[in-house]
């Protein structure tokens, strides 16, 4: 494909302002995190050196980007760009096409928001019992429905380009997309009714997880066949993170300790572990079973959005009892004021 004047002299101008030296260090700052020990008792990493852009880095609304590759990996260079300039943001671009994209493989119709939002598209919820029974019947649906094409159409494009970039490919990681986890892909993709069916037919919902869970592994499988993992440290948003995968799990902040360990946990252990580990995101409210969830020896690590929803010191403690990490955190010194955690466990 033959690239825009302007998408050139982005890739150029962020070619040029990679310092090895300076990426080395930042991982390996991530890497101490990761791996202890590290002294601070909130852990902040700092890029050593930052750089501006020398060309007028341009704004891409992201429904413009949807639907055209070099607008999309134009979008993303330029949130690349900013990161550059920035003491503390990890380098990487990712198929940005919001939540709906395992969903968009069952057929969910996608919905993208008002222009003047620039804001990522979802899909709407089937919502349909007998529907997603239907959906269980046909089996693991193509990949490359819906969203799925637009995906790994755009991994092999960025793949393809970064290849001209020696420091790009090198220090820039195409991270995942946004598949969500096991959970929340059937509750997007079923809505609220999922939540009746935990109690009047649990064995269909199992099903559905089932179909969902294998959907998941065999779609992160073939993106690693186009960007392969980075093993060890991957980066997500702008950190670092151990593993390879950041599974989403908003839907738990909606049921009981005991349905979590029924309906989520064991599906969320069979894709950590099956993809050499990783983290955990969740909007909203988590700590009624972040101390089950960090049973699984796989998950390394948790980020939430909301800590002000949460009973911090009962999830501090749930990690610290597991030795896993929190990183991301917003305001982590003042959670940490009052509760006694050793040092090198979370990040700002």
């Amino acid at each position: 494909m033959t690239l825009s004047s302007y998408t050139k002299s982005l890739l150029d101008d962020i070619e040029r302002r990679i310092d090895p030296e300076t990426e080395e260090d930042y991982r390996a700052q991530w890497e101490a995190f990761w791996c202890g020990p590290v002294e601070d008792r909130v852990f902040c990493p700092r890029r050593k050196k930052t750089s501006q852009p020398e060309i007028d880095v341009r704004s891409i609304c992201i429904n413009d980007a949807l639907h055209d590759y070099e607008l999309m990996l134009c979008s993303e260079l330029g949130a690349l760009s900013k990161k550059l300039a920035s003491t503390r943001a990890s380098l990487g671009v990712r198929a940005n096409y919001g939540t709906g994209i395992l969903t968009s493989l069952f057929g969910a119709k996608v919905f993208e928001m008002p222009r003047e939002t620039n804001t990522l598209p979802t899909t709407r919820a089937i919502g349909d019992g007998d529907q997603i029974r239907a959906l269980t019947d046909k089996g693991m649906p193509d990949l490359y429905r819906g969203f799925g094409k637009d995906v790994f159409f755009f991994g092999e494009f960025c793949s393809e380009i970064f290849e001209r970039y020696p420091k790009i490919r090198k220090y820039v990681e195409i991270y995942h997309p946004d598949t969500q986890g096991p959970l929340d892909i059937v509750e997007l993709l079923w809505g609220g009714g999922m939540f009746y069916e935990m109690y009047d037919d649990p064995e269909f919902v199992h099903s559905v997880l089932r179909l969902v869970t294998d959907t998941y592994k065999a779609f992160l499988e073939k993106w690693y066949t186009i960007v392969a993992p980075r093993n060890g440290l991957s980066v997500h948003w702008s950190y670092m993170h151990r593993g390879n995968i950041m599974l989403r799990l908003d839907s738990a902040m909606n049921v009981s300790e005991d349905f979590y360990n029924e309906f989520s946990k064991p599906y969320d252990r069979e894709v950590l572990d099956h993809f050499g580990g990783g983290c955990l995101h969740f909007c909203g409210r988590g700590d009624h079973y972040i101390s089950s969830a960090c049973e699984i020896e796989s998950l390394y690590g948790i980020q939430l959005s909301q800590p002000h929803l949460n009973d911090m010191k009962k999830l501090f403690r749930a990690v610290d009892a597991r030795e896993k990490r929190i990183f991301g955190l917003a305001h982590a010194s003042e959670h940490l004021e009052s509760i006694p955690m050793r040092k090198g466990l979370v990040s700002y």
